[in-house]
């Protein structure tokens, strides 16, 4: 098909990394540079139910890819496209004895709020859409994994998904400035505490916002709760200490989790798999990490 002569397979690239091998059926590779974009391959079940706060975007390359979203299954063949909304819990698996393979690229909401403008976020129903128009902004992203973005060109590209995203779903009530700007000011205020324990009264008073209303306006504009940003933003530190060699033990203990169990308990809701079968998978593949492995 024309989709697999445009993504030729991520693992012939000299630059492109490992981070997950289980066997010789079950891997995931990283494109170069910083933007969370991989290529992966599974056979039989790929992943647990999870979930984490980003956008998942990708591209069926062979296969059937098969999963759980929003109380239905789902099915993508190749050349068709998989859009997860933040924080929505989803699993993963090989439609056929075959297996799978696909492209994601893994997007933060508030980059999509820097286009939209305060817009609710984009949401595709089914989890899955053969749209042209969104196609076409998508493929950009997943194309040669072998370069990294240049600054412009991603922040162009990420303007147009954001745009046909915006289309496609067909959203248009927007928040208010105003609440909007609260909803910045208390992600901003998580991000500088993620050592501390936080509370929406201390949101509301470093937003002026009431702390409901505040509430409501963050899932908005971030597609997660406060509390689920601040613990993903743990799990993205911790994931960076498992890479570079640390136990698990001392990681939970670093990353602020009341203790080990606590610490297993989010990382498998968040990434479908406990930290020690991640760093069990990892191998010797330790390289400093930027994505959503899963």
């Amino acid at each position: 098909m024309e989709i697999k002569r445009q993504l030729s397979p991520a693992k012939n690239n000299e630059c492109v990394e490992t981070l997950y091998r289980e066997n010789a059926s079950n891997w995931v590779y990283k494109a170069c540079g910083d933007v969370n974009r991989i290529e992966a391959y599974f056979s039989g079940v790929a992943f647990a139910p999870h979930r984490h706060d980003t956008y998942t975007i990708g591209i069926t390359l062979e296969g059937v890819q098969s999963f759980d979203y929003r109380g239905a299954a789902r099915h993508s063949l190749p050349g068709g496209m998989v859009v997860l909304h933040p924080d929505e819990l989803h699993d993963g698996r090989a439609g056929t004895d075959a297996g799978f393979r696909y492209r994601s690229i893994y997007i933060e909401p508030p980059l999509i709020q820097s286009a939209l403008g305060g817009k609710r976020l984009p949401f595709i129903d089914d989890g899955v859409s053969s749209d042209q128009r969104l196609f076409d902004v998508v493929l950009p992203l997943l194309e040669a994994y072998d370069q990294p973005f240049e600054t412009l060109e991603y922040q162009d590209a990420l303007y147009d998904l954001a745009t046909v995203l915006d289309e496609v779903s067909g959203a248009e009530k927007s928040i208010k400035i105003f609440n909007s700007r609260a909803a910045e000011t208390a992600r901003q205020y998580i991000l500088e505490r993620l050592d501390q324990g936080i509370s929406m009264e201390d949101l509301e008073r470093a937003t002026g916002h009431d702390r409901w209303q505040l509430s409501r306006d963050f899932r908005e504009m971030f597609g997660t709760s406060p509390h689920r940003y601040q613990i993903m933003r743990r799990l993205d530190k911790a994931r960076n200490m498992l890479f570079a060699g640390k136990s698990i033990a001392d990681t939970a203990t670093a990353c602020d989790f009341s203790d080990q169990s606590h610490f297993t308990r989010h990382f498998k809701k968040a990434f479908g798999v406990t930290p020690k079968r991640w760093v069990h998978n990892l191998g010797h593949h330790h390289h400093t990490p930027r994505t959503n492995v899963l």
